[in-house]
């Protein structure tokens, strides 16, 4: 049986067991060997990771063809409407790839959300907003590239959820295993 980790990957932390660059790595935090990142999150992103020892499941959970959805909470610069979400409901061109159209809304504050070290600017003069991104790919960067081509920089970006897997219940920094795979 598949072993599934489901961890909380704080902010600086690389999605690799190796530490970088001044980045620690999965290690200093996971003591579970030949388990392996099913996806990435880059180091200056936060939340879920899922990790496996099935080569299969690993590639069913990090290849886009699968359409596995990708949720991320985004604290995005700017006063955001509903209507100036749209560009991204639609393909939008990234330069070196088109994406597929994500399902996109303001949300308020995500309840019990952690304080980030370090925290994000705050200036008085710009309001930010929360919006939910739903994807069913997950090319580099791609959060923060499509909200910067509509208009609304990222300043902080959590993934909530993969499939029917969650952050519920998961601190910065701490994991659980899963009994079960559920797609």
């Amino acid at each position: 049986m598949a072993r599934i980790i489901l961890f909380n990957k704080p902010y600086g932390v690389l999605s690799q067991f190796t530490s970088e660059d001044g980045h620690p790595g999965l290690k200093e935090f996971i003591p579970i060997h030949g388990v392996y990142a099913a996806g990435r999150l880059d180091a200056d992103s936060e939340g879920l990771l899922i990790l496996t020892d099935d080569g299969a499941l690993q590639h069913r959970l990090a290849d886009p063809r699968h359409k596995l959805p990708k949720t991320y909470w985004a604290q995005v610069e700017g006063a955001v409407s509903d209507s100036s979400l749209y560009p991204m409901r639609r393909p939008m061109d990234l330069g070196d790839f088109v994406s597929r159209p994500a399902s996109v809304r303001v949300i308020p504050e995500p309840g019990d959300l952690w304080m980030r070290d370090p925290p994000v600017r705050f200036r008085k003069a710009i309001p930010t907003t929360w919006i939910e991104i739903v994807l069913t790919e997950g090319k580099n960067r791609q959060v923060r590239r499509m909200t910067a081509k509509a208009g609304f920089p990222t300043l902080r970006l959590i993934r909530a959820g993969i499939g029917r897997y969650s952050l519920s219940g998961l601190n910065p920094g701490e994991w659980r295993e899963e009994k079960n795979f559920m797609g």
